[in-house]
C-alpha cells in the first residue's frame, strides 16, 4: 500500500477552510422516508445527485411504500430508473433490498456498517452514506469520484483504491468530522475542482493545495 505523508494538523486546516466555505451541509439527495435515502444513494452510483433527483419523485409515489418495492416487478422499477444507468443491476438491488430489509431485519435499516452492507446494493460508500445519515454513526469515511480526485490532488493520500483511501482518511480526521468533510469535498469537487477544469484562483483551498496551478 502506498503510504500517506499528510498529517493530522494539515487535514484539519483543509476540513476548517472548508467549513468556513460550505458551513451546514447535507445529502443533496431528496427522500422523505429511510429507505428512500437508500434507494437513491443505490440509484446514484455512476449517476449524478442531479439526475437522481429527478427520478426518484415518480418512482417513490409510484412504490410509496418498502412493501411495494418487494412486490414490484422489475421491469417496472427498470421502466423508471432507466435514465440513472445501469438500470437493470439498480432495479434488482432495489427489489432485493427491499425484501431482505423486510424479511432479515423487520423494515429497519440496521447501524451497523457490518449488517448494513450485507443489503443487496449496499457497498461500503452506500452504507457509510445511509448510517451517517439516519444514525449520525461515523464508522467509516465516504469516498465516490470527486472524493477519490480531491483527495489525490489535496495530497491526502497517494491510494487510488477506495477503501484504501477511506482508511487514510480515517487516519487523519476524527469520526465526528467524516460525514460533512466527504460532503465538502463533493460540493467543492463540482465547484472549483472537476476532473477536467479547474478553477484554483478562486478556490478556498489554493494556499494549501499542492496541486495548485495559477493558470
Amino acid at each position: 500500500m502506498k503510504r500517506s505523508k499528510a498529517k493530522p494538523e494539515t487535514a484539519l486546516q483543509i476540513y476548517r477552510k472548508l467549513e468556513e466555505q460550505f458551513g451546514e451541509v447535507e445529502t443533496p439527495l431528496h427522500f422523505t422516508q429511510d429507505h428512500e435515502l437508500a434507494i437513491a444513494v443505490i440509484l446514484s452510483a455512476q449517476c449524478t445527485d442531479e439526475r437522481v433527483n429527478q427520478v426518484t419523485p415518480k418512482l417513490f409515489q409510484t412504490f410509496p411504500n418498502l412493501e411495494d418495492f418487494a412486490k414490484a416487478k422489475t421491469k417496472d422499477i427498470e421502466a423508471l430508473i432507466f435514465s440513472t444507468g445501469f438500470y437493470h443491476n439498480k432495479a434488482k438491488h432495489i427489489k432485493n433490498f427491499a425484501k431482505m430489509l423486510i424479511e432479515e431485519f423487520g423494515g429497519k435499516i440496521p447501524n451497523r456498517l457490518e449488517d448494513a452492507i450485507k443489503l443487496p446494493g449496499f457497498g461500503r460508500k452506500t452504507a457509510n452514506v445511509v448510517l451517517n445519515e439516519l444514525y449520525g454513526v461515523n464508522e467509516g469515511f465516504v469516498v465516490d469520484t470527486h472524493v477519490k480526485r480531491l483527495t489525490n490532488r489535496l495530497g491526502l493520500t497517494k491510494n487510488t483504491d477506495p477503501v484504501k483511501i477511506e482508511k487514510d482518511i480515517m487516519k487523519l480526521l476524527p469520526p465526528n468530522l467524516y460525514r460533512n468533510f466527504s460532503l465538502y469535498l463533493i460540493f467543492l469537487g463540482r465547484k472549483n475542482c472537476q476532473a477536467r477544469r479547474t478553477e484554483c484562483s478562486t478556490c478556498v483551498l489554493a494556499e494549501l493545495c499542492p496541486s495548485y496551478s495559477p493558470t
